[in-house]
């Protein structure tokens, strides 16, 4: 399997994290406060996401032994 799928979906997934950090952030300020956990834990998952694609795309390149 290629790398460029692993490295364009971690980077995405990454860039939204970052996306919705900044706007938990920007609801915070402007007084949303109702919203701001349900965004921000979005972001969490987003960057756990990020994380769980990058240990596939190690284990993928591990050569295989059968």
């Amino acid at each position: 399997m290629t790398k460029a799928p692993f490295v364009a979906m971690s980077a995405a997934t990454a860039v939204l994290g970052t996306a919705l950090g900044a706007l938990a952030l920007q609801l915070r300020a402007n007084g949303y406060e109702q919203y701001v956990e349900s965004v921000a834990t979005f972001s969490v998952l987003m960057y756990v996401t990020a994380a769980l694609v990058a240990v596939t795309w190690i284990r993928d390149g591990r050569p295989r032994s059968n």
